[in-house]
């Protein structure tokens, strides 16, 4: 659904236009709105309605009498926002999120199949930087059917 990654800013009002190709992919998955939350890595995830309402469904069956999972639920759930594009194609994220991913200016905004993660720009640098020769070793252990 959404793929690849793209280099953006906030502008001086806070807000995030989102890149023309997801705006495109949304539009013809009839997605109006979308709910952003903490990630994981110190990035952002971003859900359209529908996927977030299957995510949600998982995480709502995780035990609350395990301290993990009330960890988990509290900080993903008190976290998310709802968002929807104004006419330039714009979200507004809230500064408590920004401020979780440290998010100034300068983001990269990375389709991964069924959500959107939008990253800090040096932070998603380090994170390829310290990935991506990893990549074979990781796709060799999570890709082995024997």
């Amino acid at each position: 659904m959404f793929y690849g990654e793209f280099e953006h800013s906030i502008d001086r009002k806070g807000r995030l236009i989102l890149p023309a190709k997801f705006r495109e992919v949304a539009k013809a998955q009839f997605v109006e709105k979308f709910f952003v939350t903490r990630g994981l890595d110190k990035c952002l995830f971003m859900f359209s309605e529908e996927e977030w309402r299957s995510q949600e469904n998982k995480f709502k069956t995780m035990s609350f009498t395990k301290q993990q999972s009330r960890t988990f639920n509290r900080l993903l759930f008190s976290g998310a926002q709802d968002v929807a594009f104004d006419k330039q194609g714009r979200i507004l994220l809230p500064q408590y999120l920004k401020d979780f991913a440290d998010i100034k200016k300068d983001v990269m905004i990375v389709g991964v199949s069924n959500r959107i993660e939008i990253w800090a720009k040096d932070a998603w640098n380090d994170f390829y930087k310290n990935s991506r020769q990893s990549f074979e070793e990781i796709a060799e252990k999570l890709m082995d059917v024997n």
